[in-house]
């Protein structure tokens, strides 16, 4: 969830009225398990682009030389900025499924920080019930697109699974999102929710064999 400060800011720069977001994230994902055949745990990675993390930092007031590196204190500070203000019913930005059942994640813990090429990268740990790897769907991203999500590469799975990244049909999102907010007004902008039409869809497979 993005500092209100920050959404402001960026609010001032570029018009609501437009189906494209406005905050990129790269997504890395490693899952843990209890080495019975089910998941248990994601650590989620996410890293920033640059003009985000500039904001950030004159939200927070860090890096005042506008170096890009940051000292322990500063860091210290950062450490879980992206997960203080999430409200009731903000699921993350991260889902996964079994079958048609949505799974519940338990709330983030921030578990690392660290300023890359100018990019926020912040890390967090989710906890969930056990569940089978083998068929599971994974996707990231925002319902309302605000935050763009890609995944950078296939996520991390314990034992002998593998993760299918399926990239969206572009021409068809965008087909649809014109379905959807018909006239172009702001109003259909800001009710429809059409993050899910540009999602990365990862597709767990494992080998009952091994």
């Amino acid at each position: 969830m993005i500092r209100v400060a920050t959404l402001t800011a960026i609010l001032a720069c570029a018009p609501m009225a437009q189906a494209h977001p406005h905050i990129f994230v790269d997504v890395s994902l490693r899952f843990e398990g209890d080495g019975q055949g089910n998941l248990t745990g994601v650590h989620v990675t996410w890293e920033y682009d640059d003009f985000f993390s500039l904001l950030i930092f004159e939200d927070m007031g860090l890096d005042p030389d506008g170096d890009a590196h940051l000292t322990e204190a500063e860091l210290a500070r950062l450490k879980g900025f992206d997960l203080i203000e999430w409200p009731d019913g903000f699921e993350g930005d991260l889902y996964l499924y079994q079958g048609e059942a949505q799974i519940p994640l338990d709330h983030p813990a921030p578990t690392g920080i660290a300023v890359q090429q100018g990019k926020i990268v912040a890390r967090h740990y989710r906890s969930f019930a056990p569940v089978p790897a083998d068929g599971l769907v994974i996707r990231p991203y925002d319902p309302t697109f605000y935050v763009a999500y890609e995944m950078a590469g296939p996520p991390d799975l314990p034992g002998p699974c593998r993760a299918t990244v399926i990239k969206p049909d572009l021409d068809a999102a965008a087909e649809k999102v014109e379905d959807l907010i018909g006239d172009g007004s702001e109003m259909n902008y800001e009710v429809a929710e059409v993050g899910i039409y540009y999602a990365d869809r990862i597709e767990v497979a494992c080998d009952p064999s091994s």
